[in-house]
């Protein structure tokens, strides 16, 4: 059963960094998509990046975060990183940390059945 458990968030001024941690154990299959989604309460959960585990090693990211966001994994650490540059207020909300097996990178929440309990992110003055 796969696990995971994010960390990292914070509140953070604008213009400022984060980097949010996702540790995972449990992954068995042969490579499984990581993503990074968010939520804003009354709002739908929105993705933010993905990353592939497998050869082609894919990635995705929202418009929104392109040039800000970088998304990586340590494979020795079973960690999967999101570094998050130049924030902005916009960028507040609940971060999630979601996988899936044997599936190539998807901006559809729907997609993905195993997640983490969330980190929130604040930023603010």
């Amino acid at each position: 059963q796969v696990q995971l458990v994010e960390s990292g968030g914070g509140l953070v001024q604008p213009g400022g960094s984060l980097r949010l941690s996702c540790a995972a154990s449990g992954f068995t299959a042969d490579y499984y998509a990581v993503a990074w989604f968010r939520q804003v309460p009354g709002e739908e959960r929105e993705v933010v990046s993905c990353i592939s585990t497998d050869s082609e090693g894919s990635s995705y990211y929202d418009d929104s975060v392109k040039g800000r966001f970088t998304s990586s994994r340590d494979r020795a650490k079973n960690t999967i990183y999101l570094q998050m540059n130049n924030l902005k207020r916009e960028d507040t909300a609940i971060y999630y940390c979601a996988a899936e097996p044997d599936m190539g990178c998807s901006s559809w929440y729907g997609d993905f059945h195993s997640w983490g309990r969330g980190t929130q992110v604040t930023v603010a003055s």
